[in-house]
């Protein structure tokens, strides 16, 4: 017992402490403040309490496991996966689906009011009926233990370790069945050693199926059989593709690809158009919530066929190919060369042909439509992570366009960056988070912004 005038001992790792959840961190680990510090606990609900193991002290915060839960929420459900507390794909899976919606919608209105200084209101989550085997596209890391054996499944949280898996309740049926199959098959005449990950797209409303297998060399053994297996077993499967990455770093995939079979892409519909998915091209993972989202942003446009749109940030074209056919005229923006390729043959695909696609830099391509006094009623922006830079911005508020539609992928960045513009003269209308990714912590955001009369 620690006497009056006694300073308390700190907490190292390894000492055990009781206590209880009263937040989450934006990564879903529980919050438990004790002895002046905060602790982040991995699988504790909000409100419920634990024997904590300290695994980690850092100057203000620390870090723990569970021991031993001593109550339990009433909203917590059992993973569906089996290795969904040691896999770093799923971070929510102890969550019921109501929690998760509540646990994104907070994270949205948390950033506007941390960060973005703002007072908005925050629509509830737009959530998946099923949210389960919604995944388009599945990259998988492969590797060999120990024994030469042959493990694949996604890597530890905080760690290059991989979780071995047959199945992930993400992936679709098909993408379950076709891995499990490279999986055997592998072991049983391939080169598991050259591999470094497999990369399945499913087409979901085309039912087709691109396979990529992503190896250190082009020299892979067993390759033409796996093509005959492949081929014969899966109807669905249109593309083969080997990806050659020779690199010692993360990147996933390298610059040289051979087609072994097939074609070099596959095609999916969305919003009842077509478009053209290749290995390396940009599409929203989840197509079930993808024309929940485009659908949203298109509304939030408010188009009625005479206003002129500029799609920055535009990949290979979906929302501003969706966007044309309500628009008198849309102009794309994107840096990646082949994304642009891509959206000019979608356009052409469709039979649009309102919409014209620049390939740059979105800050200096802005720039050059103001100087050609193009004056642009909508503009819609969809940003990778890092959000919009200060030239995108100077030219979008030039432009002065009457409503900004900003698509997020991070909602810290989306709040900083609807702090400027509302200083700027644009005030933040709508802002609605869409679940792209259910059982994850990940959020989709659209917001509404629109122009301050004088």
């Amino acid at each position: 017992m620690i006497q009056k005038g006694e300073r308390r001992m700190a907490l190292k790792k390894n000492d055990v402490f009781t206590g209880a959840a009263v937040d989450y961190t934006f990564d879903g680990l529980g919050v438990v403040r004790h002895e002046g510090l905060c602790f982040f606990v991995k699988d504790l609900l909000k409100g419920e309490s634990a024997e904590i193991g300290v695994t980690a002290v850092k100057k203000n915060v620390g870090y723990g496991r569970v021991i031993r839960r001593l109550s339990e929420s009433p909203q917590r459900v059992e993973p569906r996966c089996p290795v969904a507390r040691q896999c770093g794909g799923c971070q929510l899976q102890t969550m019921g689906a109501e929690l998760q919606a509540e646990f994104k919608r907070h994270r949205v209105a948390d950033c506007f009011q941390r960060i973005g200084h703002l007072d908005v209101e925050v629509q509830p989550v737009l959530s998946m009926e099923f949210p389960w085997n919604y995944r388009n596209k599945v990259q998988v890391p492969v590797g060999v233990n120990r024994d030469g054996k042959l493990i694949c499944g996604y890597y530890r949280s905080h760690s290059h370790d991989i979780v071995d898996f047959d199945e992930c309740g993400l992936h679709s049926e098909q993408e379950n069945q076709i891995l499990r199959s490279l999986r055997s098959w592998i072991e049983e005449a391939g080169d598991p050693a050259k591999l470094r990950h497999w990369l399945i797209k499913h087409a979901f409303k085309t039912g087709q199926v691109m396979v990529v297998l992503i190896a250190k060399s082009e020299n892979l053994k067993g390759k033409d059989e796996l093509i005959e297996r492949l081929t014969a077993a899966y109807p669905q499967i249109r593309s083969i593709i080997l990806n050659v990455n020779e690199r010692e770093d993360n990147v996933i995939l390298g610059d040289r690809e051979i087609v072994l079979w097939g074609s070099a892409s596959i095609e999916e519909e969305l919003l009842g158009l077509r478009f053209q998915i290749s290995a390396k091209s940009f599409y929203q993972i989840n197509p079930v919530q993808t024309e929940v989202l485009y659908t949203k942003a298109i509304e939030l446009a408010g188009l009625t066929g005479e206003e002129t749109v500029i799609d920055v940030y535009c990949g290979t074209g979906t929302i501003g190919l969706s966007a044309a056919r309500k628009a008198k005229r849309v102009i794309g923006i994107e840096i990646v060369p082949s994304a642009v390729e891509d959206a000019k043959k979608n356009a052409v695909r469709n039979g649009i042909a309102n919409a014209e696609f620049i390939c740059g830099d979105a800050g200096v391509c802005t720039a050059q439509l103001l100087e050609r006094r193009i004056q642009p009623d909508v503009a819609i922006v969809d940003p990778p992570r890092k959000g919009l830079d200060g030239a995108t911005i100077d030219s979008l508020v030039k432009m002065n366009p009457e409503r900004i539609v900003y698509v997020s992928c991070d909602p810290a960045t989306l709040a900083r960056d609807c702090a400027v513009l509302n200083e700027r003269g644009y005030g933040v209308e709508v802002v609605q988070p869409v679940d792209m990714f259910p059982q994850t912590t990940h959020v989709e955001t659209v917001c509404q912004l629109v122009l301050r009369k004088p």
